[in-house]
């Protein structure tokens, strides 16, 4: 059977620097043999599991469909590695794939152990799933960057998050089997096991089909990727159960059948382990809409692509309508606590926004860390009107965008009377309504009041050389940037 799983040495390809090139030796093969971020694991347990994993999900509103009941009996008897794959279709992860990286974190918790797999090859050809039409084509060095980007994005949030003594979470990339394997091997070793009515029945392929684009053979191929990805990991990894959005129910079906099919033998001799796929909800908004999305395009999970700031920012404007649901969903609070913030939104007392603001927190720590939430909270309070915050740089950085801001030559600032600098910024329309505010009390230079009214700007004030925060009343902020 092992034939079956395993390309033959005359037909395996390589992957010299991520390019598939077929019928190469074994010898070349090893030479240029691809590498992923990966952590060695500790061998799967077979002790109880701690809690009910299928339930702590299910009271939590992430479970959609699971393939058979019997999972939830297995994963109390043993732990079990679990994964869920993320395609490298850009240099960071965003909010909508939060919940597939909360989902391992808690199989983590309740005692089994996590793999992230990076889809080094299957980025290559392009999910249908959810598309109504064809992903655009990335570069090889594109696809690379992005792999090695989102995996230091998933080793640092899972790690970080990890409980103390849980399993340690592996990170690999499914380049490693398919980059050197020829297509020849691929129709003779997977292709051979699948069925091609089963494959059009799925609703990723049929939506596509019944589109005025259709579907290419590259994309059609896709779940045959997916499904053979959950072949490895089950033969050379024990894993078990995969993860996804429910728009990856097809895939993930996929792979079942394939592993059934590829690791079993048909004559009964010899059955294929059973292996189980749960997949929760997208996740969406009251109204029906993708959550994860803003005016200015998706909310990114890498601080590079979108400040800690922004990100708390973005998740303390949700709605009351929908506070209480990503409490649930995007956070490990007590069910307990998130019903009596649930209760406490109903009373006369409440203050407003009290369960956004815990929400945004246990969000941002989880993906940003303490450091990135403690700077979160600083910006915030920074632009708070009348704040007396203490301001830093990375503060100052972290607000941009959030206030107006203005460039100014360093002969226009330094030296010069802060008056001066309002009236070149804008913030007052002339020097006596800039000397009558500051006579008031209203004006304040890194959240410091000014009382003097001829006050000159001094080197010392700028923020690593280079920024200023003035604000004319509590509500009027200007970011002035030094050149």
């Amino acid at each position: 059977m092992q034939a079956l799983v395993k390309p033959s040495p005359a037909l395996r390809g390589r992957a010299c620097n991520r390019r598939f090139v077929p019928f190469s030796s074994p010898q070349k093969l090893a030479k240029c043999k691809a590498t992923a971020p990966s952590v060695e694991a500790p061998a799967a347990s077979s002790s109880a599991t701690t809690q009910n994993i299928v339930q702590v999900l299910r009271s939590r509103g992430l479970v959609q469909e699971v393939t058979s009941d019997e999972l939830e009996k297995l994963a109390l008897a043993q732990s079990l590695p679990v994964y869920c794959g993320f395609d490298p279709t850009a240099d960071s992860l965003h909010l909508g794939n939060l919940l597939g990286i909360i989902v391992l974190s808690w199989f983590q918790r309740c005692g089994h152990q996590p793999v992230a797999l990076l889809g080094g090859a299957t980025g290559r050809v392009g999910d249908p799933s959810g598309r109504s039409s064809e992903r655009p084509i990335l570069s090889e060095a594109e696809i690379e960057g992005n792999v090695q980007a989102i995996g230091r994005l998933l080793g640092s949030i899972l790690r970080r998050n990890s409980p103390p003594g849980a399993a340690e979470v592996r990170v690999l990339n499914n380049l490693d089997w398919f980059g050197g394997m020829s297509f020849l091997a691929f129709l003779r070793d997977i292709g051979k096991f699948a069925r091609v009515g089963t494959m059009l029945a799925k609703d990723s392929v049929r939506t596509r089909m019944e589109s005025e684009q259709g579907i290419s053979f590259t994309e059609f191929t896709y779940q045959l990727l997916q499904g053979y990805d959950f072949v490895h990991l089950c033969k050379e990894h024990g894993v078990r159960v995969q993860i996804g959005g429910s728009d990856q129910w097809g895939n993930i079906t996929a792979g079942t059948d394939l592993v059934r099919r590829l690791l079993g033998k048909e004559d009964g001799s010899q059955e294929a382990p059973a292996c189980y796929g749960l997949t929760f909800p997208l996740l969406v908004d009251s109204e029906g809409r993708k959550f994860g999305k803003s005016t200015g395009g998706a909310i990114w999970l890498a601080a590079e692509k979108l400040s800690p700031y922004k990100f708390y920012q973005y998740l303390f404007s949700v709605t009351d309508a929908d506070v209480i649901k990503f409490l649930k969903m995007l956070t490990f609070l007590d069910l307990g606590e998130i019903s009596d913030l649930e209760a406490a939104m109903q009373q006369p007392g409440y203050m407003p926004n009290t369960a956004q603001r815990r929400l945004a927190e246990e969000v941002t720590r989880f993906v940003h860390g303490e450091e990135g939430l403690q700077q979160a909270l600083k910006a915030t309070e920074a632009l708070k009107p009348g704040s007396s915050t203490q301001l830093d740089a990375a503060t100052l950085e972290a607000v941009a965008g959030d206030a107006p801001s203005a460039t100014l030559k360093r002969e226009q600032v330094a030296g010069v009377t802060l008056v001066d600098v309002m009236v070149a910024v804008g913030l007052q329309p002339s020097k006596s309504q800039a000397r009558k505010m500051i006579k008031g009390g209203g004006v304040y230079l890194n959240n410091q009041k000014v009382s003097e009214e001829l006050v000159v700007v001094q080197e010392p004030d700028l923020i690593d050389g280079r920024l200023l925060l003035i604000a004319a009343g509590k509500k009027n902020k200007m970011l002035v940037r030094v050149e």
